[in-house]
């Protein structure tokens, strides 16, 4: 790893891979600490509820919480995992202050949750250059194994977090099972979604589609019709500068179902518009005005660069920072699954104009990029080793949409939701791969012409539930019945859907009904439930879970299950199942 005067880190070289028992493994030295405003960390060893007495012990002492962005993990490898956290060394050096002594923190990753088998250890030395954040690409693991973290500074430990590396490239998988989320939006209410996430024992990662924060100001897309603020944005207002970002990032990091998400289980992200701004393209925003918020690449850059330093993600491949922003990557599960992350905001053309058929249709605007559209048919493939699913992390929707037979009234509803709307009969949203037709052409041509079956589409950005099979020419579906692979999209956790905008439930089934009219290979639609998905792959089938959680007001507002699709194994359709995934709790059934 490469450090500089604010990134130094120096993980633990042990002599062997196996794990360390004894009187070695029950807490970092007292040299692994700098500043120490108590007496050390708490013990390794010990109930979760005496450990948990020593830390606000600590606290106490300290007058604040070190640890109050809590801790998360990510893009899982066989043999390594990222782990991330946020120090708080001093009062004020709050996110985005600048502000903050250097501070060392300790690591320790075992393989029980007591800590008495530390596996890897280590010291992170962060600073305000980077927002006090900690990073960190943990090498040396085993494959397809659990495994629990913390960290220590300033005589307080972190909360536990719970991780799992990926299996070995050519183990053959029974089953992987995935959380799908995306949209979370602090304003308009509160995180029952990922509270839903975390309550779960069985899933193997969690994947979020985009959207993981919002840059607008307070009184600004907020909860109904009227825009109300649940809980207001900090800072208070929209989100351009450095400082902006970092401290949205932090506060996002305070929810308390958020963190226990993230402690949960290990995260795979990528990011859509609004951790920039709204509607971004390579060289502006929608929502970017040069005369008032300076030069879009700077802004942009800013994004990014708060992005890497709060999420447990490889940017260029590393856990380090300034090395470069590319976000597109692959990850394998065994022979089972490959998951292929795209970025859909860097490279893309500026959206079209409504009615523009040309521009939509024009073979020189993309929405991927060249390099990104070359490594995603790459990744597309039935050759020999490629796993059996590809699955793609797809931040806006993919599957053709046209939209006819509404009243103005309503689709300029839909349009608050979904996207801009066009005349009768044109694709409805060209913000998603709808105005990036050459594009989609591109790849379903590379499905259809390679033959590659048991590609999934898993989608967030538009607010709503859809299961769609994926046709190489949408007029001719109606007869041929031709899909080259199937479309999944998961609900928000909280931003503002149909029922939301109008106020007016009672509108939603025309809607549906117009839109499952017009495009057949549409087979579910949801437009006023928030929610996440879970979705199982196994060498039979697919399968994706819907669930929906009631008033976004209201933080223990229950969850239920809502449907379930299933798609058999190189059929590239989509059935209605008819009960959920085994192992999903009763409570929510």
């Amino acid at each position: 790893m490469t450090t500089s005067a604010d990134d130094q880190s120096q993980p633990a070289r042990p002599s062997r891979r196996t794990v360390l028992s004894g009187a070695a493994a029950t807490g970092l030295t007292a040299s692994a600490l700098t500043a120490s405003t108590g007496t050390g960390p708490a013990a390794a060893a010990g109930s979760t509820h005496q450990t948990q007495d020593a830390d606000e012990a600590a606290a106490r002492r300290a007058g604040h919480r070190v640890f109050r962005h809590g801790v998360a993990s990510g893009d899982p490898l066989p043999d390594a995992v990222v782990l991330w956290t946020r120090v708080t060394p001093t009062r004020d050096a709050s996110p985005g202050s600048g502000i903050g002594p250097r501070t060392t923190v300790g690591w320790q990753v075992a393989a029980d949750r007591a800590f008495t088998r530390v596996v890897r250890r280590g010291r992170f030395t962060t600073g305000r250059g980077r927002d006090h954040t900690v990073k960190i690409d943990v090498a040396g693991l085993a494959p397809a194994t659990t495994y629990y973290y913390r960290f220590t500074a300033l005589g307080q430990t972190s909360r536990t977090g719970r991780t799992r590396t990926a299996p070995s490239h050519d183990a053959a998988l029974a089953s992987l099972r995935v959380g799908m989320v995306s949209c979370g939006n602090w304003q308009a209410g509160y995180f029952a979604a990922y509270r839903g996430l975390a309550d779960r024992d069985d899933l193997d990662l969690v994947l979020h589609l985009g959207d993981y924060l919002y840059e607008y100001g307070p009184g600004e897309y907020g909860y109904g019709p009227d825009d109300v603020d649940i809980r207001s944005h900090e800072p208070a207002h929209e989100m351009v500068g450095l400082a902006d970002y970092r401290r949205r990032h932090g506060q996002y990091k305070t929810d308390r179902d958020l963190q226990r998400a993230h402690a949960r289980h290990p995260w795979v992200v990528t990011w859509d518009d609004h951790e920039t701004t709204n509607d971004a393209y390579d060289d502006g925003a929608e929502n970017h005005q040069p005369d008032t918020e300076g030069d879009w690449p700077t802004r942009r850059a800013r994004a990014h660069r708060a992005y890497d330093e709060w999420m447990p993600v490889r940017m260029a491949g590393t856990a380090d920072l300034r090395d470069g922003s590319r976000l597109f990557r692959r990850l394998r599960f065994g022979t089972l699954a490959q998951l292929n992350m795209l970025d859909l905001r860097t490279y893309r053309s500026q959206q079209p104009g409504l009615t523009d058929g040309a521009a939509i249709d024009d073979p020189e605007r993309t929405i991927t990029g060249a390099q990104q559209m070359a490594w995603l048919k790459d990744s597309l493939t039935n050759d020999p080793g490629t796993p059996q699913w590809k699955v793609v992390g797809n931040p806006v929707m993919i599957a053709p949409v046209t939209f006819a037979g509404l009243p103005s009234r309503v689709t300029r509803a839909v349009d608050d939701v979904t996207g801009l709307l066009p005349d009768d009969g044109q694709p409805y949203n060209v913000d998603q791969w709808d105005g990036y037709t050459a594009d989609r052409r591109e790849v379903f041509a590379h499905l259809q012409d390679e033959g590659v079956t048991d590609v999934l589409f898993l989608t967030g950005d538009i607010h709503s539930g859809w299961a769609c099979e994926l046709p190489v020419e949408a007029g001719d579906y109606a007869v041929t019945r031709e899909s080259v692979g199937v479309e999944l999209v998961c609900a928000s956790v909280t931003s503002g859907n149909l029922k939301d905008i109008t106020g007016a439930p009672e509108a939603t089934p025309a809607v549906e009904a117009a839109i499952l009219a017009n495009n057949p290979h549409v087979k579910h639609l949801d437009f006023d439930n928030h929610g996440f998905c879970v979705l199982e792959l196994t060498p039979e089938r697919a399968q994706c879970d819907w669930f929906v959680i009631g008033d976004r007001a209201e933080v223990d507002t229950p969850i239920t299950w809502s449907v379930s699709w299933t798609t058999q194994a190189s059929s590239n359709r989509v059935t209605r199942a008819a009960a959920p995934l085994a192992g999903t709790p009763e409570e929510v059934r």
